[in-house]
């Protein structure tokens, strides 16, 4: 009866140090990929980009997906029903079009590390400018 209890306890140990995984994003690294590849549509710090062309970021955070304020979203982005967390955000970075099909968001980010700094720095965004 051990064995079963020492697995079980391993499993919630391994689920629980993922986590962590992507508050370990490099935040400095996340802004300059931010400001290179996602300025150009979004908006987060006053020095992030122009925006104009996708919802702002700041606050993204426990946000739903499709609901900040004042944004003309897709119809599959609007009637998508996730709420952005770390994890929602690292699915959709890596293929936006496969998560919610009709999105109008063009770029993916396919390495894993560059996703996760990217995170960590929208994670920063909190509040309101």
């Amino acid at each position: 009866m051990l064995k079963p209890v020492a697995a079980a306890a391993l499993a919630i140990w391994a689920m629980a140090s993922a986590a962590p995984a992507f508050a370990a994003g490099d935040v400095a690294h996340g802004k300059s990929l931010f400001q290179d590849r996602c300025g150009v549509c979004h908006t987060g710090a006053a020095d992030d980009g122009d925006g104009g062309q996708g919802p702002d970021l700041w606050g993204v955070m426990g946000r739903k997906a499709g609901g900040a304020p004042g944004f003309s979203y897709t119809p599959a982005l609007k009637a998508a029903t996730m709420v952005w967390t770390p994890a929602t955000l690292d699915t959709f970075l890596e293929a936006p079009a496969k998560v919610v099909p009709g999105t109008a968001m063009p770029v993916s980010t396919a390495n894993p590390k560059d996703r996760a700094d990217l995170i960590a720095y929208l994670g920063t965004l909190k509040g309101k400018r």
